[in-house]
Order: structure tokens, then C-alpha cells, then sequence
């Protein structure tokens, strides 16, 4: 079977639900004190943003609702797939990368920030928030928070900063793989959990593993059942990987 198809991803989605884990949106998980089997699934919508319209209806039909990090750039930016999502009852937030657009200089940067939070704002009363990792820009987005804090905006959370890896299981599709820490530039944790997964059959077959909290952060742009674009984004990703290898290097 191929990897990084919907068929895939509703296959991992299925099994966690029959395993009794309960699937909540970043924003309820702050807004709740949540406690058992639970799966927090979070979207990072770096480009071809219908994929990520895919994901959300076949989460819809399951009764799951995720979180969508939308990018300010044209690549992600989809006004009509944004409404979409929305009106599935899924989470929107916004996906940042103002530092690195500003080539470091933070007063520009939050100036950028908040006109781009309103935008967002538009479509959804946007209360998390998301780093873009920016892999081939030397400014780490997270770093504007040295200076600012975003709950000035109005934001509750950010991932990085507001969850707890060593509770949480960190699964991430960074590389088109589950275990590609080598060629991630910034999409990594410190944790205490030291499972490792390859593809998403692994994590299938091991669910039985797997700790009572998770947080899965795919890119849906990588998720296709049909074979011409399945492959572009295989080969395309395959040398985005050598490029991030050298990258994670230095």
C-alpha cells in the first residue's frame, strides 16, 4: 500500500478512534482540562490548500475536528477553502512566518503579525497560532516572542510553548515520514517519549504503544490518493530533504 494517501491517513484516523482516543482541536484543549485518550491533530497549510480541504471533509465525515494553520502567503492562502474548513467546524489559526518575511527585524515583523492576524480574523475568531518553520530562512519565527508575547493579540496558545512533549506524543510528517528529524530544520521537540515510527502502516500496527496523548501535525499537502500528484510531491520532497540535510548540518 502507498503511504501519504487519504486512504492512509483515514486509515490512522479510524484506528485511533476504535483504540477510544478522543480527538479535540488545539483551541478546546486550552480551554478545557481534557483527561484520558485524547489526540490533538493540527494541519499546517504550507501550500496546495485544497489537500487541505480533503483532510477536513474526510474528518468531518468521521466526526474529528482538527486545527488549520493557514500561511500568509499565496501558496496557502485560499480565502474559499478557508470559509470551508470553517464551515466543517474545524479550528483555524493563523500559520506565522513574520520574522522570517522581515529578514529578522521584529518591529516589522509584529507590525506584519497583527494586520495578518486581523486578516485571518475575517474568517474565524482565530485564537492560536502556529510557527511557520521557514526552513531555508535563518530566522526561527518562534524568536519574536523575546520581545512580544502574543497574548497581547489575543492569542491563547502556541504549540511549541503551550504543550508539554514529555506528556505528549509528538508525531510529525516533517519529511514525508514520521521519524525525519534529521532533515527537519525547526519542526522538532525535546521529549521524554522515544517511540519511533516510519511510515503511518508503523504507527498503525503499534498503536498499542502509543501514550494516552498525542498531537499529530501533518502537512496535507503531502496526503494524495492520485498517482501524478503523489509523485510530484514525492520526488519533490525527496530533494527538499537533501537540501534541509545539509541545512540541519551547519
Amino acid at each position: 500500500m502507498r503511504d501519504f494517501t487519504l486512504s492512509a491517513y483515514q486509515l490512522l484516523l479510524t484506528t485511533l478512534l476504535k483504540k477510544g482516543y478522543r480527538f479535540l482541536t488545539f483551541e478546546e484543549y486550552l480551554t478545557s482540562s481534557p483527561t484520558g485518550k485524547l489526540v490533538i491533530v493540527r494541519h499546517d497549510v504550507d501550500d496546495l490548500p485544497q489537500n487541505s480541504l480533503n483532510t477536513a471533509i474526510l474528518e468531518e465525515q468521521l466526526g474529528i475536528k482538527a486545527s488549520y494553520y493557514f500561511r500568509i502567503v499565496k501558496q496557502s492562502d485560499h480565502p474559499d477553502v478557508i470559509r470551508a474548513i470553517a464551515k466543517l467546524h474545524h479550528e483555524i489559526g493563523y500559520h506565522y512566518e513574520d520574522l522570517a518575511l522581515a529578514h529578522g527585524n521584529k518591529t516589522e515583523a509584529i507590525k506584519q503579525f497583527a494586520i495578518n492576524l486581523a486578516y485571518f480574523r475575517q474568517y474565524y475568531p482565530v485564537r492560536t497560532i502556529c510557527m511557520h518553520g521557514s526552513p531555508m530562512s535563518s530566522w526561527d519565527n518562534r524568536k519574536i516572542w523575546e520581545e512580544y508575547k502574543y497574548a497581547d493579540y489575543g492569542i491563547i496558545g502556541e504549540p511549541y510553548f503551550q504543550i508539554d512533549f514529555n506528556k505528549f506524543f509528538y508525531l510529525t510528517d516533517t519529511g514525508r515520514c514520521w521519524n525525519g528529524e534529521k532533515v527537519s530544520v525547526r519542526d522538532k521537540v525535546n521529549s521524554a517519549h522515544k517511540l519511533e515510527f516510519r511510515t503511518t502502516f508503523d504507527i498503525v500496527a503499534g498503536v498499542e504503544t502509543l501514550p494516552e496523548q498525542i498531537m499529530i501535525t501533518t502537512h496535507p499537502q503531502r496526503w494524495e490518493n492520485k498517482w501524478v500528484p503523489w509523485v510530484k510531491e514525492l520526488v519533490l520532497q525527496n530533494a527538499k530533504n537533501q537540501v534541509k540535510r545539509v541545512i540541519v548540518k551547519k
